[in-house]
């Protein structure tokens, strides 16, 4: 069985400070038995040091070294999504009801998606899956 943590806050201050939140299921025997090909941490291993890389060279001469660095016009010239990721990030800030600090979190890491992707910009795509990792407080 796996375990469940709920955080009830009054405010959203703390969970902004969260970048991902990734609910995991427990393995299952079918899951063991299954002969699924899944990347290796090897190659997980090689795909974030080469986006790491791409955020070196990029960030060259800055006070940012990486993208959870980059703040300011560093993060709007390096991490502003095309006109699709722009419209959901504007759609979901607002049902999502996100702060300045969790909008630029959403940026930075919908930027390091698409570096471990290796795309040139940020997309609709990162945009989703960085707004996916989000974890939302309790509504009342």
């Amino acid at each position: 069985m796996g375990s469940t943590v709920t955080i009830s806050l009054e405010s959203r201050t703390f969970l902004d400070r969260i970048d991902l939140h990734v609910e995991v299921q427990p393995v299952t025997a079918a899951d063991l038995v299954l002969d699924r090909r899944a990347e290796t941490s090897a190659e997980v291993a090689v795909r974030v040091a080469e986006a790491r890389g791409v955020q070196a060279a990029r960030y060259r001469g800055m006070a940012a070294r990486t993208n959870a660095e980059a703040e300011g016009d560093v993060l709007t010239d390096h991490a502003t999504p095309d006109e699709a990721g722009r419209k959901l990030l504007a759609q979901a800030a607002e049902a999502m009801r996100l702060s300045a600090r969790g909008y630029t979190r959403v940026l930075r890491v919908a930027r390091t998606i698409a570096d471990l992707a290796g795309a040139e910009g940020v997309g609709r795509i990162h945009v989703a899956e960085a707004l996916s990792y989000r974890r939302q407080a309790p509504r009342s």
